[in-house]
């Protein structure tokens, strides 16, 4: 009765096997949840901006290239045909993201990237999420995730 020694032996090489193919799929959640608060902060800038751009239809500022909107609480955001400009500043009054999780990079020609805690601003190639502001009367901002790898 019991088991032989070459049936342990066989079992241990199979649950090996199973190790290593399933151990792979396993190892990069670290990037995995990274990519997915990326897409979080996606969906937050385009709500933000949807929720900007109507108080600026309502104030009657949803056609000039620069502006500053009230967006309650004492709170002036600078916009831009409407939508948050791509500025640390305005971003920060619009998504309240909190500076020890998030930084962002350098303005450049209107857009910004944000920078989840842990990745460098400077160095990074991969793992943030692009903000361009609306650039002409009628456009819209885009936000583009760029996945972590």
């Amino acid at each position: 009765s019991g088991f032989t020694l070459i049936e342990l032996v066989i079992v241990i090489i199979i649950l090996g096997i199973l190790a290593v193919t399933a151990a792979p799929k396993f190892l990069n959640l670290q990037d995995d949840a990274r990519t997915s608060t990326l897409k979080g902060v996606e969906g937050s800038l385009n709500s933000a901006g949807a929720m900007v751009y109507s108080k600026a239809v309502i104030a009657g500022k949803d056609t000039t290239a620069s502006d500053t909107l009230d967006i309650g609480n004492g709170v002036d955001v600078g916009i831009a045909f409407g939508y948050p400009k791509a500025t640390k500043d305005d971003l920060e009054k619009v998504l309240q993201l909190s500076t020890n999780d998030w930084s962002f990079g350098t303005p450049a020609s209107s857009s910004i990237k944000i920078f989840p805690a842990g990745v460098s601003a400077s160095t990074a190639t991969d793992c943030y999420v692009t903000y361009t502001q609306a650039i002409t009367s009628g456009s819209q901002p885009t936000a583009a995730v760029t996945a972590c790898k």
